[in-house]
């Protein structure tokens, strides 16, 4: 949800930052900033980086902005969402490095940056910038960059930001610039997106140019838009611009083609994508960065929500001894993906109710109970009702996962986890799924500690998976190839089936979800175990079978079931982990995932059915988007 506006321009762009940042609200933020560099224009102004920074909205901003009376034609600007501690000025992006020593700050700024994303190895070169006398003011992973970017200066701020960004594990998309270099902004990316805005030339002035997080940020200044690959570095001056690629090298302008985007629709522009779902599936190893962006250690407190009231996790935690959930479609997949890990690693019974049936049933209520509702909108009817019921029977500790923070959901409960999904236009929900999966991930590590049940040791293991998912999220992508294979010979079937077991089973139910939302495939899933108490009645030549094999406990008694299908004729379609020693055969086809990934294995597996669902749907050539009879918010029962 985090946003980038930069520019570079022959006249004052703090109007251009602003708007930006107005028209990157829908995203959601608790913070925002300007930073500019200003030249000495008369009496009490100096030159060099000035900031306006608020835990307002960007109207308050705006109004600082003015009374401050900060004009300057190169700047950056953003707007922030934190996840974890108390949103403050001093966390707020933009970030100054003023260079080392323990009198720094007293010292005029030189570099000031912008980032969106996580950066995975921030402590270490926290550390590593504080042997050098490098003093930090935040507790955010950006400061990290500025100083990095500072302490790699050496006259030229692209070769800075080159070698910086060689340094960093994890997602980002930065803007920085340096005081000794007036009129120039440098942008990067990988996990992060980032644009770049081509302006135009206006009489004798030379052209600006922009970056953006989002093209939207730039409706009505330019529609004139460079999509930024992988690994990409932008070199912004006054009437010029060039890309470094990952390799090191200029790139030739016909390999990162200017494309003319329609200003009013720029938040849903696709881009190089073919329709929202594969846009939204390929933005997962962002959503999940910038769900993640400022969680530092698990904490109840992470959970505290919007609301004023310091704390309240931690009492509603140590009062809880029993967790319910509730849910619809896609949202209640990824509940029941919970039950396995709270009930396994919190120890925490755990219920989960398909919100929809859950108010017209006869249920026993327990006061101690912690009522969790998942919801991308925030305004699913059932689940609302569902909510509602549960307070009306006495169950008042309630906690959302939501993609919403202005939803009904999360101001009608208590508690709340906002993950940072951004728009999902896609009827079929894919990155809101992984990011509600990464929270409940979280909630789980929280209520662990809540009751003593999470060492030290092991939720720094945890927490170093999770920093891990954005950047292994990609080489999980790289699997398409593969499975524009698979989706071929499923798009001339009629049926299909998937199987799972443990906490693999509701993704099985999840793959199955996708494949007849879009492909009109009907496609059911099953624990694979249940195999013989009736699905196997179906399983022929003419009926796929989807299977889902991580490297667990549970493998050798699914090689079992697949051998199975396997004498009845059936064709399997496995994932498997690299080590599984499953090999490709006569009626049986393997994909093997990069890595083996353990509990959080669910968010892993997934992505690869997303992407068999999308290209059996475009192999059959259905309305890929905005399936028949379904809507993306079900507002109504």
């Amino acid at each position: 949800m985090c946003g980038i506006v930069a520019a570079v321009a022959a006249h004052n762009v703090v109007p251009v930052l602003v708007q930006g940042l107005q028209r990157l609200e829908y995203r959601g933020y608790d913070s925002c900033g300007v930073a500019v560099y200003r030249a000495a224009e008369g009496v009490g102004q100096a030159a060099g980086l000035h900031r306006a920074r608020s835990t307002a909205r960007v109207a308050e901003l705006q109004a600082q902005v003015v009374a401050d009376g900060l004009n300057a034609d190169t700047g950056i600007a953003h707007t922030r969402w934190a996840t974890h501690g108390a949103p403050a000025v001093h966390n707020a992006h933009p970030h100054f490095s003023h260079g080392p020593g323990a009198d720094a700050a007293l010292r005029p700024a030189r570099v000031a940056l912008v980032h969106n994303g996580i950066i995975e190895n921030h402590d270490e070169l926290r550390a590593e910038l504080q042997a050098r006398g490098y003093v930090f003011e935040s507790q955010t992973d950006t400061e990290v960059i500025a100083h990095l970017v500072d302490a790699l200066y050496e006259g030229d701020l692209c070769q800075a930001v080159r070698a910086a960004v060689a340094r960093l594990h994890g997602a980002y998309a930065i803007a920085v610039f340096h005081k000794d270099e007036p009129q120039r902004v440098v942008g990067a990316r990988a996990g992060s997106p980032l644009v770049l805005g081509v302006g135009r030339a206006e009489g004798a002035e030379p052209a600006p140019h922009y970056l953006a997080s989002d093209a939207m940020a730039l409706a009505g200044v330019t529609d004139q838009i460079v999509y930024l690959a992988e690994g990409d570095v932008v070199d912004l001056q006054l009437g010029r611009y060039w890309i470094v690629g990952q390799d090191g090298q200029a790139l030739a302008p016909g390999l990162r083609p200017v494309k003319t985007v329609q200003a009013h629709s720029g938040a849903v522009e696709l881009g190089p994508y073919r329709h929202y779902m594969q846009k939204e599936i390929f933005e997962q190893p962002r959503a999940l960065a910038d769900t993640l962006e400022g969680v530092e250690g698990v904490a109840p407190e992470l959970f505290d929500g919007l609301g004023e009231q310091a704390s309240a996790a931690w009492r509603v935690f140590n009062e809880i001894d029993n967790v319910l959930i509730l849910a619809c479609g896609t949202s209640y997949y990824s509940g029941c993906v919970a039950k396995y890990w709270l009930e396994d690693i919190a120890r925490i019974p755990t219920q989960v109710e398909v919100a929809s049936e859950y108010r017209y049933r006869t249920s026993v209520p327990n006061p101690k109970t912690l009522v969790v509702t998942i919801s991308q909108s925030g305004e699913t009817a059932d689940t609302l009702a569902a909510l509602r019921h549960a307070q009306s029977l006495g169950m008042t500790h309630t906690l959302t996962i939501c993609n919403v923070a202005t939803s009904a959901m999360v101001r009608e409960c208590s508690l709340a986890y906002i993950t940072r999904a951004g728009v999902e236009i896609g009827v079929a929900s894919t990155k809101a799924f992984t990011t509600q999966l990464a929270g409940l991930f979280l909630l789980t590590l929280a209520l662990a500690q809540a009751k003593g049940r999470l060492s030290a040791d092991d939720e720094a293991t945890h927490l170093k998976a999770m920093r891990h998912l954005p950047v292994a999220l990609q080489a999980v992508l790289a699997l398409e190839p593969q499975l524009i294979q698979w989706a071929e010979a499923f798009a001339q079937k009629d049926h299909a089936l998937f199987l799972g077991r443990g906490l693999h089973y509701p993704i099985a139910l999840e793959g199955a979800l996708k494949l007849k939302e879009i492909s009109y495939i009907h496609a059911e899933a099953y624990p694979a175990g249940e195999l013989k108490h009736g699905p196997l009645a179906l399983v022929t030549s003419a009926m796929p079978v989807v299977t889902v094999a991580p490297n667990d406990a549970l493998l050798e008694k699914l090689k079992s079931n697949m051998q199975e299908v396997r004498a009845r004729g059936g064709v399997l379609y496995v994932l498997a982990d690299a080590d599984t020693h499953i090999a490709s055969g006569e009626g049986l086809n393997v994909i093997r995932m990069p890595e083996h990934y353990g509990v959080l294995s669910p968010i892993w597996h997934v992505v690869p059915l997303h992407l068999l669902a999308y290209h059996t749907a475009l192999a059959k050539g259905t309305d890929v988007d905005k399936p028949r009879n379904l809507a993306k918010s079900v507002t109504v029962e």
